[in-house]
């Protein structure tokens, strides 16, 4: 058992984390009009976010980016919320395109709790802030929704904990007790009070979507759950899913309106 609890952690790193190390600007991405910030993070690391201001009226998405690649490999992301005149605010975890450290769940939370204050701090309303976790990050998402306030909640492709995810694809892997990073979503999104949007690929092979189920079912009102038949991981967008998320934004901007005139 003492063996276990010195190779689960070793192992963790490796099996959920592919980070590209390679540092890029946004100009070299590609993005015009994004420009990159860094934090230095109380505990001496340094981390990288790229951001593009919304505009007026619009809000902006603070967004946590699954678990390989970095920032250059979402730019066509940001490049379609740009376009639609979102916002953007985008970190990186830490050993990831530049930015120092390790990974660590503690670490990627603390750091996204910190980006959160640094937006709001800069002038962005938090009832203009749209939290947006991809995959790995939307274990990060959902602890950051549920200490912060926020418009609304995005969670794309979300598991209900990585250990259950490990016991998935790692099954000859007896660590489940012993893993740190534990991202249990299915107990945090108890805490959620914003509005929430659910969307998953059925034929996610490295998520269920079953999973992506449990979770809504788990979280309180109000709550949408679309998912897209024939979609994997991450190509839903080529399915629709960008449109759901606008009309979301849109019909949560509305309302939002409806309640500061009323």
């Amino acid at each position: 058992m003492g063996l276990l609890a010195l190779i689960v952690p070793v192992l963790q790193q490796r099996l959920m984390y592919f980070p590209d190390t390679r540092y890029f600007t946004p100009a070299e991405a590609g993005l015009a009009g994004v420009t990159e910030r860094v934090l230095e993070t109380p505990d001496g690391a340094r981390v990288i976010a790229w951001y593009a201001k919304a505009r007026p009226g619009q809000p902006t998405i603070l967004y946590f980016h699954g678990n390989a690649g970095a920032l250059e490999t979402r730019n066509a992301r940001i490049q379609k919320y740009m376009a639609r005149g979102l916002g953007v605010f985008m970190m990186t975890y830490r050993g990831f395109g530049g930015s120092s450290g390790k990974p660590s769940e503690a670490a990627n939370v603390a750091d996204a709790l910190l980006f959160y204050d640094t937006l709001v701090a800069s002038g962005v309303d938090a009832a203009d802030v749209i939290v947006y976790g991809e995959s790995l990050g939307t274990g990060v998402a959902v602890q950051v929704a549920g200490q912060r306030p926020v418009a609304g909640l995005v969670l794309d492709a979300p598991y209900t904990s990585m250990v259950d995810l490990a016991a998935l694809h790692h099954p000859l892997i007896p660590g489940r007790w012993f893993m740190t990073d534990r991202y249990e979503t299915r107990r945090h999104i108890a805490a959620i009070t914003a509005p929430l949007l659910v969307i998953h690929g059925e034929e996610d092979d490295i998520v269920p979507v079953a999973m992506g189920r449990e979770v809504f079912a788990r979280a309180p009102e109000p709550k949408t759950l679309k998912t897209f038949p024939g979609a994997g991981h991450d190509d839903h967008y080529k399915f629709g899913s960008y449109d759901v998320l606008y009309a979301w934004i849109a019909a949560l901007r509305a309302g939002e309106a409806r309640r500061r005139e009323g």
